[in-house]
This record gives C-alpha cells, sequence and structure tokens, in this order.
C-alpha cells in the first residue's frame, strides 16, 4: 500500500483483526491520525507476527505512544520518517529486542536519545537526524555491536563524542554533522577500521588531526569541514588509497599541504587545472588505482559564507 495516493484517517482499530499481519507498509501516503496519540499504533499491539513498520512520509502530527514498546517482539524495521512526530522518544522502543532498524528522521522531536536505546542488541541501523533532540550521545549507543550506520546530524547534541565508540567493530556510516558537539576527537575514533564515510562538519569540534586517521584504510568520504580543527594536515591522509572526497574547509588548519596530496594533482600543477570558480579552484587528482577523481580549494572567505558543497 506504500507510495498511493490514499488520505484520510487511519483507522485506530486497523490491528484488531489483523492479528497473522507481518507486513504493514503505508509509506508516502497523505495519511493522518485520529487522534495526537496515534492510537492506531496501539492497535498494531495484536499484531504478533509483524515484522516491518512503514508510516513514512504521512502527515502523522502526533507522538509517539509509549504502547510502542509492546509492538511485536518480532519486529525488525520501524520506518517512521518525516511524519511531523512530536515530543519525546519512548524509552520503551527499546523492549523490542529483535529490531533491525529504527528509522526517525525528519521529524519534530525533542529530548534526549533514550539510554535504554542500549539494550536493542541487534540493531544495525540508528537514524535520528534532522529533529530538535538534545543532550549528549549516550555511551549506551557503544553496547550496539552490531550498529553499521548511526545518523544523528542536524541536531542539537551537544558534549565529547563518546571515546567508547571507537570499539565497537561495525560501524561504517557515522553522520554526526551539524549538531554542537566540542572538543577532541578521542584517540579511539580511529579504531574505526571499517568506515566508509564519515560527516562530523558544522560542529565545535577542535585540537589536531591525528596521523591515525592514516588507519582508516577503506574509507571514501571524509566530511570535518566547519569545526575549530588546528594544526597541519595529517600526511597520512594521502594513503588512503580508496578516498575519493574529503573536505577540510573552514578550519583553523595551517602548514604546507602534504607531500602526499601533491601525488594525487601533480602538486596541484596547473596541468590539472579543471577550473576557477567564485568558491575556489577544482583539480583533476588521480588516485594510486588509476581512477581521476576532482579535488576543490576552496577560498577562505566561504567559510563565512554560503555552504560548500
Amino acid at each position: 500500500m506504500g507510495t498511493n495516493s490514499f488520505s484520510g484517517i487511519i483507522p485506530n482499530t486497523i490491528g484488531n483483526n489483523l492479528r497473522n499481519l507481518d507486513w504493514l507498509d503505508l509509506t508516502y501516503n497523505c495519511l493522518t491520525s485520529l487522534t495526537l496519540e496515534l492510537s492506531f499504533l496501539s492497535s498494531l499491539t495484536n499484531c504478533k507476527k509483524l515484522r516491518f513498520l512503514g508510516l513514512t512520509g504521512n502527515q502523522l502530527d502526533g507522538v509517539l505512544p509509549t504502547s510502542i514498546g509492546n509492538l511485536s517482539m518480532s519486529l525488525e524495521n520501524i520506518y517512521i520518517s518525516n511524519c511531523s512526530i512530536g515530543g519525546s522518544i519512548p524509552q520503551l522502543i527499546s523492549y523490542l529486542s529483535n529490531l533491525l532498524l529504527l528509522d526517525l528522521e525528519g521529524n519534530k522531536l525533542t529530548g534526549s536519545i533514550p539510554v535504554t536505546f542500549g539494550r536493542l542488541q541487534k540493531l544495525q541501523g540508528l537514524y535520528l537526524p534532522f529533529n530538535k533532540l538534545a543532550g549528549s550521545i549516550p555511551d549506551q549507543l557503544c553496547h550496539l555491536a552490531r550498529l553499521d550506520t548511526l545518523g544523528l546530524a542536524g541536531n542539537k547534541f551537544s558534549g565529547s563524542i563518546p571515546s567508547c565508540l571507537g570499539n565497537l567493530t561495525s560501524p561504517r556510516f557515522p553522520d554526526l554533522g551539524s549538531n554542537r558537539l566540542t572538543s577532541v576527537l578521542p584517540s579511539t575514533f580511529w579504531n574505526l577500521k571499517d568506515i566508509l564515510f564519515f560527516d562530523l562538519s558544522s560542529n565545535s569540534l577542535d585540537g589536531p588531526l591525528s596521523l591515525d586517521i592514516g588507519n582508516l584504510k577503506v574509507v571514501i568520504g571524509i566530511n570535518l569541514s566547519r569545526n575549530n580543527f588546528s594544526g597541519d594536515i595529517p600526511s597520512t591522509i594521502g594513503g588512503l588509497k580508496d578516498l575519493q572526497n574529503i573536505s577540510l574547509a573552514c578550519n583553523g588548519l595551517e602548514g604546507l599541504i602534504p607531500e602526499s596530496f601533491g601525488y594525487l594533482t601533480d602538486k596541484f600543477s596547473k596541468d590539472n587545472l579543471i577550473d576557477i570558480g567564485s568558491f575556489g579552484s577544482v583539480y583533476r587528482g588521480r588516485l594510486r588505482d588509476g581512477i581521476e577523481v576532482a579535488i576543490k580549494v576552496f577560498h577562505q572567505n566561504l567559510c563565512n559564507g554560503i555552504e560548500e558543497f
């Protein structure tokens, strides 16, 4: 039933007689809820075999009820993104012990991440970006040994990045950009050797960038722009042979561009200059495996203007 033009109210009794339902996909319709408490979710507690719940893209305009924790113990995937959901995240979601993915992106959620989320031992994807969440990133997330994707961008999280995140072995896509995070990056962060892409941009992180960034051998994308990092650019970045995209713009970095970067563009030779624009210069680069990439060098004054891309 997903991606149609259904409209009207989701019946409060939708789950009363569908006791064998294992998949409910109502995503991308024009559905609403009769009550602020999204009472139809309570009726779905009768569906003991439910594995998939998709509500993304409907204007539900409510709050998540505590009864969400009483949904099927078989539930593996919850998609409730871009639904104009407000209020806090119920702690009782942690009762859904078989949950693999929780997507609450693009709502109006407030409060903090429940520390009880540390009980979701099978969770692989946690998507909470572009809400109004605040507080610190709880250490309990470090208990999620299977966590692959952590999306927390566009909130108001503050404090430092938990050092225990570096003890996990599975994260590949941590996105913590556009928050209020401070302090230096924990040295353990560079232990995440399976990271493919990470975004820590638009925070207030500071201190030097460690040479240990070179440990991220399979990384393809790095965004550390718009922070307060200082010191030299680590030369070890030039050894990341799979790297396709990196932004260090709008920091306090100084010194020379490492010679290892010069390999990529023949030391920024004019022969490799593709374009000069109002934002900066674009050079043709070549990775060690022969793949050609574009490397943009931004003008300093861009940091006080619009966002870079």
